[in-house]
């Protein structure tokens, strides 16, 4: 296959300053949750998005003094020479493909609380910093500052020292101080860094000046900047001071990195942003500079790149979701294979990973985190050699997946599901109010085995023992999913919940069968009682809230869909369901259920209040669907199937869990799959410190 010639401006070669990216793919920084606790996993990662094309690949936030950290977080490290080896695996990995690697310094501010170090943290002005812990910042003095554009030079040249080809100045996502003496929300100063726009400029100028003389002969500068916080006049916005702040120092650096403020809008989840959004904020900054342009919106699609390239939107690319959802995204479509690409779904579990402290995680690309680790490539997978069959019995998200890794590595497969469809939970999920992306993780799937000559699927398929018995295969894979429980079990109530039995109750399975009708509820109101925690509670009483019914929304959480915080859409959320209407009670569990009445308690003082309500929707834990496997199992100890050679479980059969738990669980079953290991192993590298005194 050839290149489509449509998108032949996404590979010509960009000049940014004293280097030159051999196209317009720009991984912008971004954090995987490795950095400087991970550096073998941190650089095989990025190494790997340079093998696919990228022709920029940026590090993750790296700090550079030991004043301003953000611990546990696992960001990147610059603090001194001992920093730079760990940091050169990632710059000669990435130049071994012909890429250039950026590294993005930053000194946190009053965003860290220091918690390795214990320095009390730095701000413009007296601050609280933004941890929820007593923590405070004290104001920098003229001594302070000074300090800082040091320590600020000093991490340029040992990132030049290290490898590094482009090296950040960063004034984003509210998160390092410069950003903060920009801000007038947090810069109340009345000496020369403070006051007018001029003045809060001078340090990030000071900063960006300072970087280029040092090390700006061999690397180019660039410059990270938030032109809107989605304040209006209360924050920095992109027809005010945003615009003016790229005017004044349009033609300072070499390159232009622009986004908006703070994470949670610059990573806003597909469930309520798409493709390009950010552009109507971000595309007034070419027309005040000549230097190149990179920004970002999660695009996936390369129609839409090629329109911002050619309206004068953007010179670059920019992406940190896609490229982990696909890190060999430009080579194909440099390679006319844009409809293999592994499309992004928004879901943001990436930003999840990083928000809990572990190795990256990503819904779509289930090698991601685990490339060095586990030494899987994204693409390439071990031939098997061999001739043997496997069916899979289930076809949602971890079905699918084994199906599809299974059949690379040369394995004839089947995949039978009793459905009319394929896809699971994904196919019915991506039906609700926002979700409509994530279909995108069975259609890569489905796209892909279609285009496999060993590989065969089947809908409205039910198989039981005895027709698996009579299915001519060497192999059985278990995918069969999991139904939400009726009974209320959950965290909260560790028992079922007595009265339940004579009450109008839902699960989810119901409300997402496709032959529900919103008429299938009993007129009145809805209460739904989410000890899950995570989406699905707050987007069914959307649904619900849209449809026209009264609902009530319980939680024993502090708040609605408490989990997405990690996914940053919580606020959101709330919000949205407040705005449609939505009555919620917050750290409450169920007490009694009687008819037309639920009794809901404090899952504190134990107090209790009615609800008047016909209906409940319980949405608690998940029971597994092993009945198959356990029949098949029988029958194997039986030794009345000796001609299966292996029977596994996977997925949310095996343990109810996120979609990207299944799609990983399906791979690594395929990766697995007559590969033998010794249980008692660690079935993974680790990174163990070297000890020294020093």
């Amino acid at each position: 296959m050839t290149r489509d010639p449509r998108y032949d401006v996404l590979f010509e070669p960009i000049k940014i300053g004293p280097v030159t990216a051999r196209n317009r793919f720009y991984q912008v920084p971004h954090c995987a949750g490795l950095g400087h606790r991970y550096p073998f996993a941190n650089a095989e990662h990025r190494r790997i998005k340079a093998e696919g094309g990228w022709a920029v690949v940026c590090t993750e936030e790296s700090e550079i003094h030991h004043t301003s950290e953000i611990s546990p977080a696992m960001e990147s490290r610059i603090w001194d020479e001992n920093d730079i080896p760990a940091l050169q695996l990632l710059t000669d990995g990435v130049h071994k493909h012909g890429g250039l690697a950026g590294i993005e310094l930053v000194y946190i501010g009053y965003h860290g609380p220091n918690r390795y170090s214990r320095e009390i943290p730095m701000a413009p002005s007296h601050t609280v910093t933004d941890s929820y812990e007593p923590v405070q910042a004290r104001a920098m003095d003229k001594q302070d500052i000074k300090n800082l554009r040091r320590w600020h030079k000093q991490a340029a040249l040992r990132a030049r020292d290290a490898g590094f080809d482009i090296v950040y100045a960063y004034a984003g996502h509210d998160m390092s101080l410069p950003m903060h003496f920009l801000s007038k929300r947090h810069n109340q100063r009345s000496d020369e860094y403070g006051g007018s726009l001029e003045n809060r400029v001078r340090l990030f100028r000071e900063l960006i000046e300072e970087t280029k003389d040092a090390v700006g002969d061999r690397c180019a500068i660039a410059v990270r900047l938030a032109v809107d916080e989605l304040l209006g006049d209360s924050g920095i916005n992109s027809d005010g001071e945003g615009k003016e702040i790229v005017s004044i120092l349009a033609e300072l650096p070499d390159l232009w990195d622009v986004n908006i403020s703070g994470w949670s809008n610059d990573s806003m989840t597909s469930r309520f942003s798409e493709e390009g959004f950010q552009e109507k904020y971000t595309a007034f900054v070419k027309s005040v500079t000549s230097k190149p342009v990179v920004g970002v919106g999660r695009f996936t699609s390369p129609d839409t790149m090629v329109s911002q390239i050619r309206r004068g939107v953007l010179d670059f690319i920019g992406a940190a979701r896609p490229s982990i959802a696909d890190p060999f995204l430009p080579a194909k479509i440099e390679a006319g294979r844009e409809n293999d690409i592994r499309e992004c779904i928004g879901c943001n579990i990436c930003v999840a990973s990083d928000n809990v402290v572990m190795p990256l995680r990503c819904t779509q690309n289930p090698t991601a985190g685990e490339e060095w680790r586990r030494g899987w490539h994204p693409e390439n997978l071990q031939g098997s050699g061999s001739k043997e069959s496997v069916l899979i019995v289930g076809g949602g998200p971890s079905g699918l997946e084994c199906a599809r890794a299974l059949a690379q590595r040369g394995y004839r497969t089947t995949l039978a599901d009793s459905a009319p469809y394929l896809g699971g939970r994904v196919a019915l999920e991506a039906s609700l109010p926002g979700l409509s992306n994530w279909i995108r993780v069975r259609d890569y799937r489905t796209g892909q085995l279609d285009q496999m000559l060993n590989a065969e699927t089947f809908v409205n398929s039910t198989m039981d023992a005895a027709l698996v018995q009579e299915f001519d295969c060497d192999h059985v894979v278990v995918a069969t999913g999991s139904h939400w429980r009726r009974d209320g079990k959950g965290r909260q109530h560790k028992r079922p919940v007595p009265g339940l039995e004579d009450f109008a109750v839902f699960t989810p399975n119901d409300l997402l069968n496709p032959d529900f009708k919103i008429e299938d509820l009993p007129a009145g109101n809805v209460a739904i009682f989410d000890d899950d925690h995570y989406y699905i509670g707050g987007v069914l009483a959307e649904m619900l809230a849209r449809a026209g019914r009264t609902v009530y929304l319980i939680t024993p959480a502090s708040e609605v869909s408490t989990w997405t915080k990690h996914t940053l859409e919580q606020e959101r959320i709330q919000t949205r369901l407040l705005e449609l209407g939505v009555h919620i009670s917050q750290q409450r569990g169920l007490s009694r259920v009687k008819s037309g009445q639920l009794e809901i308690a404090c899952i504190y003082t134990g107090r209790t209040e009615i609800i008047d309500c016909q209906s409940v929707v319980l949405i608690t834990e998940r029971a597994p669907e092993r009945g198959l496997f356990d029949a098949l199992t029988q029958l194997k100890n039986a030794g009345s199937l000796d001609q299966i050679k292996s029977i596994q479980l996977i997925g949310d059969a095996l343990a109810p869990g996120t979609i990207a738990a299944a799609v990983f669980g399906g791979h690594r079953c395929a990766r697995e799959f007559g590969i033998e290991t010794d249980v008692d192993d660690v079935p993974f590298k680790r990174e163990i410190p070297w000890f020294s005194e020093n």
